[in-house]
């Protein structure tokens, strides 16, 4: 990350509910203007990061400012992925659905530490929101024995390639946040294949076999718990940046017509 000499201060932050921060611009600033060690610290403090009032930069600048922030992961596609509806939809992900929880980098060999959008386009009331669940939070609010039963379980998690991830992959429930060491929760829901173009299957391994749908069940209960997570509703121009390691996100079903077009980039 390189520096500038910007005053952090003099940028408008408001705490969001139940976490998360916003900052909005003044004085004419731009998104490459803002030192990334700054509003990476104040990302690892506030979970979500949304900017807002800054001038959107075209696909080349934005992923140039992501470079500055570390390595990027770079895709099949590239390393700019443009999240728009489709007509005749191949993935999810591209449908008007719900996108249930998931963490980014499921099936990447490295892990993302942060994801960051902008929104080229939004249709503000018409659903889509992103929702975070900050499983920190989750997992510092669960009983001790509950912990302690987390810690023995992995996942193992199986799709089809059908975009630009897919495979095969066996993951601890619980995992250890690289920058914080805040203990996390590793989880991404299972995708019914009656109801999802391409469903994700998985298996648990440290349950009984009769005991995993209660598992499965109060995990997603304490997840989606309204305490723990923040909707994001988006506006044309907004910039975000989530903590990967501490999140997990998916999003709400779109109830009305609308368009909406994210471009996303992924720091490792």
């Amino acid at each position: 990350m390189t520096s500038t000499s910007l005053d952090p201060t003099t940028l408008r932050r408001t705490p969001l509910t139940p976490f998360g921060l916003l900052v909005e611009a003044s004085d004419g600033l731009a998104l490459t203007d803002l030192p990334p060690e700054v509003l990476a610290r104040w990302t690892e403090e506030a979970r979500v990061l949304v900017l807002r009032g800054f001038p959107l930069l075209d696909t080349e600048g934005f992923a140039a400012y992501c470079h500055r922030w570390g390595e990027v992961l770079r895709w099949d596609f590239g390393e700019v992925f443009d999240l728009v509806q489709h007509e005749n939809p191949k993935n999810y992900l591209f449908a008007r659905g719900d996108v249930p929880f998931h963490w980014d980098g499921v099936f990447a060999k490295n892990t993302p530490g942060y994801f960051m959008f902008q929104c080229l386009e939004a249709s503000p009331g018409a659903g889509g929101e992103t929702v975070f669940s900050d499983t920190t939070r989750v997992y510092r609010d669960a009983p001790p024995e509950l912990r302690a039963h987390w810690s023995q379980i992995s996942v193992r998690y199986a799709t089809d390639k059908l975009a630009h991830y897919g495979g095969d992959v066996t993951e601890p429930l619980v995992a250890v946040h690289p920058r914080s060491g805040m203990p996390t929760v590793r989880y991404a829901e299972p995708l019914d294949p009656e109801s999802f173009l391409n469903p994700l299957f998985l298996e648990v391994d440290g349950v009984p076999e009769a005991e995993v749908p209660a598992l499965l069940e109060d995990l997603a209960q304490r997840l989606h718990q309204p305490r723990y997570c923040y909707p994001h509703e988006w506006r044309t121009g907004d910039v975000v940046i989530a903590d990967n390691h501490a999140l997990v996100h998916g999003r709400n079903a779109f109830t009305g017509e609308s368009v909406r077009h994210l471009q996303r980039v992924q720091v490792i």
